[in-house]
């Protein structure tokens, strides 16, 4: 199996992780699996324009506002996908904690 691969189906687990960890956070295994391909384009195409639109604030805050940009992604996605639920910006803004916690120890396990 290729490192993408593994690396994809990690962070659907860990989606399904978070689902379990955060209330207000709902998703089953189908809104797992199209809910981490849409949170990638969201992430790779509509993230880097709102951090350099809110680079002032992130300077201001010390990076601490990236959490609310990646809990906003996050309830994007949800918007977007059919089955990947948030109720509620702050569930969001903890699943976003917690979604990068499992991805930096997801990046420290598998190195390209």
């Amino acid at each position: 199996m290729s490192g993408w691969l593994i690396r994809w189906v990690l962070y659907v687990l860990g989606l399904l992780l978070t689902a379990y960890l955060v209330p207000g956070f709902h998703l089953g295994i189908l809104g797992a699996i199209v809910g981490s391909i849409v949170l990638g384009i969201v992430n790779a195409i509509i993230r880097p324009v709102v951090l350099l639109l809110t680079l002032p604030i992130n300077i201001v805050t010390l990076g601490l506002f990236t959490l609310v940009i990646n809990g906003l992604m996050l309830w994007l996605t949800s918007a977007v996908v059919k089955g990947f639920d948030i109720h509620g910006f702050g569930a969001a803004i903890l699943a976003a904690l917690v979604l990068s916690i499992i991805s930096f120890f997801i990046n420290l396990l598998i190195r390209d």
